[in-house]
């Protein structure tokens, strides 16, 4: 187990989420604050887009467009090289609440989740689909029945997408075929007592996995072995983590002092903290 301090590199913000380390930045999306943020490693930040309903996952095409979700009007956007905003899908036939988070694939699939019902206004929980959009825009349903499906990774080579349940608290495991389909589902970690939230795979096989409930951030291997745990800076709690830094040993980790929209709109209490780890990241995001 780690007893570290993490340092804050960022704070001011709203409700961090999805960050992603790429082209020596960490981006990543103030959900409650409508932008997409770019931060470089001398603490400098870029907004690089501001989206109105709301961003959450992130991820970029082959050619290297900026796809993001947009969580209230559950739609998957891309960013075009003049600086606006265009549609790729409308997830709303497959998204029965908010969008949520995603992983993009090397060819260019964007797997997306969404909550299923209305969190914040303590709706009853509902089980969800997990949404499949391929390059072309053509929308299908890649996994159904899940617990609110969050933080997702595929594997270096391609062959296994994972996915955490928030509300079940697990990592559910699928197969990728060829055609993106998902299949063989099975339990790939049960983290009792956790509700896993955005994560990242290490060289090692190993998930970092944000716990929504536990102010944490624990390395858990497949099986459920926990082998590592970070505890974030009091009040907030962790909602993602990305392994990121030239040599991907830095775990930047996105916290708030609540999830809640109404809660964040002046406190500001959102922040980016870091620790260094032993095992650089891998696969994607």
């Amino acid at each position: 187990m780690f007893d570290v301090t993490t340092t804050t590199v960022l704070d001011g913000l709203r409700f961090p989420e999805g960050p992603r380390w790429h082209d020596g930045r960490l981006w990543f999306s103030d959900q409650h604050d409508g932008r997409v943020i770019a931060l470089a490693p001398d603490g400098s930040t870029e907004t690089i887009v501001d989206v109105p309903e709301g961003p959450s996952g992130l991820g970029w095409t082959p050619d290297g467009d900026l796809l993001v979700v947009s969580m209230r009007d559950r739609r998957l956007l891309r960013l075009d090289r003049g600086g606006g905003l265009a549609e790729v899908a409308d997830l709303g036939s497959i998204a029965t609440f908010h969008c949520n988070d995603m992983v993009v694939d090397s060819v260019g699939r964007a797997y997306v989740g969404n909550f299923g019902f209305d969190l914040d206004a303590g709706d009853p929980f509902a089980p969800t689909a997990l949404a499949r959009v391929d390059p072309d825009g053509a929308v299908s349903v890649a996994a159904d029945d899940l617990a609110f499906p969050n933080g997702t990774v595929i594997t270096p080579d391609g062959g296994t997408l994972i996915i955490g349940e928030s509300f079940a608290a697990r990592l559910s495991a699928f197969t990728v075929q060829s055609d993106g389909s998902l299949t063989d589902r099975r339990t790939w970690a049960t983290v009792e007592g956790a509700a896993p939230d955005g994560c990242c795979l290490d060289a090692d096989g190993a998930i970092w996995m944000a716990d929504a409930i536990g102010r944490r951030v624990v390395r858990v291997l497949e099986g459920g072995e926990i082998t590592d745990t970070v505890a974030v800076s009091e009040p907030n709690g962790a909602f993602a983590c990305m392994l990121g830094g030239d040599d991907r040993r830095s775990l930047y980790i996105c916290t708030a002092p609540s999830s809640s929209p109404s809660d964040t709109e002046s406190a500001r209490g959102g922040r980016i903290e870091s620790v260094r780890v032993e095992v650089p990241g891998a696969g994607l995001p």
